[in-house]
């Protein structure tokens, strides 16, 4: 299967390409600069354009590009940039692919879990409806402009990625560091749930999706979330660590400002149409991924 994987030098997309090379297929990464490699085809989502060349003969997109919600302060101009670099992405990718003959079959395109915003105790499923606040109304947004693929007969599936547990970035590779240290610990009272995935789960979640008969929204989180603090000892606990020190919500704020409310959220995400479509984690149980974390 050839496929084309936007935002492939991301936490996600730089364990998915070579997981999809070694698995046989034909990969092709968008960039944004002139093509340097033979499996390079350029676009720029700002400018709405796309080599369509490059993309002859494509099967699969797997559409995962996005500014990083955690990777700055939110300033107005940041929250337009994480809107922004979503809503042109998807709408830029959605409509290369309407033009190409014949045109993929299938799009796997980029969400989260920040749609259904923060909801306390309640299960959350691809079913339940969407919440408020400025991540929510960002996923709202960025889903609307893949609609098209799946109104022209692309089987279209939405990734509502939940955190992703990975040395290396998003939320656990700022939480590492600290864990190490000694310095670790609940946030608040510790008790929002956190729908956790390992990013080994996420790739095969990803690979699975591209064969599976699966359309919609799709919950990428582990069948069994667990609240912060329970995350926070496991992880300590693997790395040999205490995980004693609280972190207050006023000190997150005053780190993090606006994005500090929703580290906090509470989000019990359970991956319903993954699990009954027949997928298996691999790391379902949280103290064997917070080992496995703590081995990379």
């Amino acid at each position: 299967m050839k496929v084309a994987v936007t935002g492939a030098s991301g936490l996600i997309g730089s364990a998915l390409v070579p997981s999809l090379c070694a698995a046989g297929h034909d990969v092709v990464r968008l960039v944004r600069r002139p093509a340097t490699a033979e499996d390079e085809v350029t676009w720029d989502p700002t400018e709405g354009t796309v080599d369509l060349a490059g993309l002859a003969g494509t099967d699969a997109v797997v559409h995962l590009a996005g500014a990083g919600v955690g990777d700055k302060r939110w300033t107005d101009a940041y929250k337009q940039t994480i809107v922004r670099s979503r809503v042109d992405s998807t709408r830029t990718i959605v409509q290369a692919m309407l033009q190409l003959d014949p045109r993929p079959s299938v799009l796997l395109s980029g969400s989260a879990v920040g749609y259904y915003g923060d909801r306390g105790e309640e299960v959350l499923l691809e079913s339940s409806a969407r919440g408020e606040g400025f991540l929510s109304d960002v996923v709202v947004a960025w889903e609307a402009e893949a609609q098209p693929a799946a109104d022209a007969g692309i089987r279209t599936a939405l990734l509502r990625t939940g955190l992703v547990m990975a040395p290396g970035g998003g939320a656990f590779g700022r939480l590492l560091p600290i864990i190490k240290a000694g310095l670790g610990g609940p946030i608040g009272d510790g008790r929002m749930w956190w729908p956790w995935i390992t990013l080994v789960d996420e790739v095969r979640a990803i690979e699975f999706l591209l064969d599976a008969d699966v359309s919609g929204p799709v919950n990428l989180g582990t069948p069994h979330p667990a609240r912060n603090v329970d995350v926070t000892k496991a992880v300590a606990r693997a790395l040999g660590r205490p995980a004693l020190v609280p972190v207050p919500g006023f000190a997150l704020r005053v780190v993090l400002g606006e994005f500090a409310d929703d580290v906090t959220s509470s989000q019990r995400m359970v991956p319903q149409t993954l699990s009954e479509a027949g997928f298996d984690f691999v790391h379902a149980d949280l103290d064997h991924a917070a080992g496995w974390l703590a081995e990379q």
